[in-house]
């Protein structure tokens, strides 16, 4: 067994054996479940000594971190991101599966992930929302959207969390593949409108659509609505 593992001095050396201990860390996460994940089993599982890991990670929250961190950026690897999709709804419904798929491959490090609210300050973690919020603002600018953006984007997440921690609390037997095409659905159903409420994509199609119902508006007073239609008028006028 190592002492140490190789030395930080050698090139990309300290990488290298954090990468083997997070290895390691995940086959005792999937093998035998968090319990079994302790200093010096991880050590022994990376052939090294425990004082390697300490001097890593600091400490087993830290060495977890990591690990979390290495599965959001693994996530992150296997998103497909079109800019600009055929179908924005179905767009949305495949990153969902995806999304959903990862975490009932992976179970043990999807519960490291997202067992701790202090792991959504991960930088890959951060990034994949992004994408996420790409895809909510495509929604929202032709018009399929129904709720405020950022509403879409925690009903989204919350939605793909649920489903994979509710599958994988199931029994296998009664685990019925109908439950996920449902829940997805209900998120799609819950974020989007069956038809676009802006028929032209862009900025001039949906101030169109908003001038068209300006009128009926009681929030604004006469001359707010009567300002806010000359902007959306210049607007439109645009297309």
């Amino acid at each position: 067994m190592e002492t140490g593992g190789e030395r930080a001095s050698a090139p990309g050396g300290r990488e290298r054996t954090r990468q083997r201990v997070i290895d390691a860390t995940i086959g005792l996460l999937e093998r035998e479940g968090r319990d079994a994940v302790t200093t010096r089993a991880v050590a022994v599982a990376a052939g090294l000594q425990p004082p390697a890991i300490y001097r890593l990670f600091g400490d087993k929250e830290g060495l977890l971190d990591a690990v979390a961190e290495y599965g959001f950026a693994t996530f992150l690897a296997a998103k497909h991101v079109d800019p600009d999709p055929a179908d924005p709804i179905d767009d949305l419904r495949a990153g969902w599966d995806l999304a959903v798929e990862f975490g009932l491959e992976h179970p043990a490090l999807y519960a490291v992930m997202y067992g701790e609210p202090t792991r959504s300050a991960s930088p890959a973690f951060r990034a994949g929302l992004e994408i996420l919020r790409g895809r909510v603002r495509r929604l929202a600018a032709g018009g399929w959207l129904k709720v405020d953006e950022e509403l879409a984007v925690m009903i989204i997440h919350a939605t793909g969390r649920g489903a994979v921690l509710s599958w994988l609390s199931l029994p296998e037997e009664g685990r019925d593949p109908a439950l996920l095409a449902a829940l997805r659905e209900a998120m799609v159903g819950a974020v989007t409108s069956s038809e676009p409420a802006v028929q032209d994509a862009g900025p001039d199609g949906a101030a169109r659509a908003l001038r068209a119902a300006l009128p009926e508006q009681t929030v604004l007073s006469g001359a707010e609505r009567q300002l806010l239609g000359e902007w959306l008028d210049r607007l439109a006028a645009q297309g």
